[in-house]
């Protein structure tokens, strides 16, 4: 597994090498150097939509300052608190679940009712295994708003936003004592009702789901249930973005490794091999080397395209040289320094998150999460030992980084919902043993007439796009290329600039063409 920034600055966090590992990693790469590399147009960030651009600006600090501070204010979101019926007024998990819905219902009469805002509420089973969190059967809401496209073509595509708004203490069930959980997770709420309230006042071909889930502390009980619900309403989820701590920890004394925080990165975790994959799709992928080429990744990918385009006016394309920046020698630096970092990873060691539940039901899914997390304020009962505050508090949130996650989630939304959609039915034609690539594939369902495609390709070490070729309206392209060097994938492009997901071709044989006569 890798770290793989998009960000040259950062080598000291992907390498961890022995001197004889660095010198192995210095030969190869002098050999490589040596030996001409396949080039395509180096990719350069999509051009800016104005009415997205202007949008992210009224992304607010303030305003996810005041979500937040309201979220805590209701002492303790437990899921568990939903079945108590001795809580003080206007606090517990289903107090926040009614706040929330009543801030989409805001947003949406604000936009002349442009909001479907609706309530995935069900009864959660008591469950007998050992440490079970939910002994007794529980009531768990999903809130959620969908802001629906505009053509009627595209409208069944959809990208979501998600962050649960439950929260939780030292113990499980205790649902009384505060449990104010600002940064995990109203800080990815905030980014989910902003992003919502900043892209209400526009107008998308495909649709936006904007949403809050509740009981994934007890074990991504609402996700689950939402992600299950979509795939059984067949919704055409082409990514998910989930947000569980974003809050940009900032605690007093953390200057030291590795417990500083970075505010300039935001995690992007990804899947390689899809958590629904059967047992022929395995062998499919250990065969094509496919492992980092799952749809979660290639939606982190388009996450850093994004990136270049709404958070970093100027780049630059850095040339391959020294074994110290060749990883990242097709990597675009970014100014200013607010960036995705993507980790090669479905989540954090061992743990998990709400995008989990998107995954196993087979949708792309990507979690963001701050550079580094505090473990004094996760899970923690609000307290004070040897002079060290414990607990979820908002004095720990930074609210300016909160805001670069929001703008960076809506501006990703907001793109892959004016995109086409992606590209349908990708092959890399096989018939002929020659070192030329033959990709073709089909329209996206509904895409407009003047929808054209780009090829993109990466050498197999690099952790994102780096070239392409455009076949502009065609549906194949050849290239004198080697699919042996490069993976490769194609996209779909509207006239203003905005990029699909690309999507992994799959091996065809094809048709063999007649044999000559003799």
């Amino acid at each position: 597994m890798i770290a793989a920034s998009v960000s040259p600055a950062r080598p000291a966090r992907s390498r961890f090498l022995g001197t004889t590992a660095l010198l192995a990693c210095t030969l190869l790469h002098a050999q490589q150097a040596q030996q001409p590399l396949p080039t395509g147009k180096p990719i350069t960030p999509a051009p800016a939509d104005p009415a997205i651009a202007a949008a992210l600006a009224q992304v607010s600090p303030d305003h996810i300052k005041a979500t937040i501070t309201k979220l805590v204010s209701f002492n303790n979101r437990s899921t568990l608190s939903s079945m108590d019926t001795d809580l003080a007024p206007n606090t517990g998990v289903n107090a926040a679940a009614d706040w929330i819905e009543s801030e989409f219902k805001s947003i949406s009469a604000a936009c002349n009712n442009c909001l479907e805002v609706k309530r995935d509420t069900f009864t959660e089973p008591a469950s007998s295994v050992p440490n079970a969190r939910i002994t007794k059967p529980t009531k768990i809401s999903n809130v959620y708003a969908i802001l629906r496209g505009t053509d009627p073509a595209q409208v069944a595509r959809m990208v979501l936003v998600t962050g649960h708004y439950d929260s939780r203490n030292s113990k499980n069930e205790n649902t009384h004592d505060p449990a104010p959980g600002a940064n995990d997770d109203a800080s990815g709420v905030a980014v989910s009702l902003e992003s919502a309230r900043v892209l209400s006042k526009l107008k998308f071909p495909g649709t936006i789901v904007f949403v809050a889930v509740a009981g994934e502390e007890q074990g991504l009980n609402g996700s689950a249930h939402l992600a299950k619900l979509a795939r059984e309403e067949n919704w055409q989820l082409e990514a998910v973005l989930n947000n569980d701590i974003v809050g940009g920890d900032t605690t007093p004394g953390s200057t030291t490794p590795p417990n500083i925080q970075d505010k300039t990165t935001v995690r992007v975790f990804s899947e390689g091999i899809p958590a629904n994959a059967t047992p022929d799709q395995l062998r499919t992928i250990e065969n094509l080397g496919a492992e980092g080429d799952s749809p979660s990744r290639e939606l982190a990918r388009a996450i850093v395209d994004v990136s270049s385009t709404y958070f970093h006016p100027t780049s630059q394309r850095l040339s391959a040289g020294t074994p110290a920046n060749r990883p990242h020698s097709t990597a675009m630096h970014m100014i200013p320094a607010f960036h995705p970092v993507l980790i090669f990873r479905r989540d954090r060691f061992l743990r998990g998150g709400d995008h989990t539940s998107f995954n196993q039901e087979g949708f792309a899914a990507v979690r963001f999460t701050e550079w580094t997390e505090n473990f004094n304020h996760q899970h923690q009962d609000v307290r004070v030992e040897n002079g060290t505050q414990y607990g979820d508090l908002l004095q720990f949130v930074d609210f300016n980084y909160v805001a670069n996650v929001a703008r960076l989630n809506a501006a990703t939304l907001a793109t892959l919902a004016s995109a086409p959609g992606e590209p349908q039915n990708v092959r890399i034609l096989t018939t002929a043993l020659d070192n030329n690539t033959e990709l073709t594939w089909q329209p996206p369902t509904g895409a407009p007439a003047n929808t054209t495609y780009e090829v993109v390709f990466r050498e197999t070490d690099q952790p994102v796009w780096t070239d392409s070729e455009t076949a502009g309206s065609s549906l194949n392209l050849k290239l004198a290329i080697s699919k042996d060097n490069v993976v490769f994938a194609v996209r779909s492009v509207d006239p203003a600039g905005h990029r699909s997901i690309a999507v992994l071709p799959t091996p065809e044989r094809g048709q063999r063409p007649p044999t000559p006569a003799k």
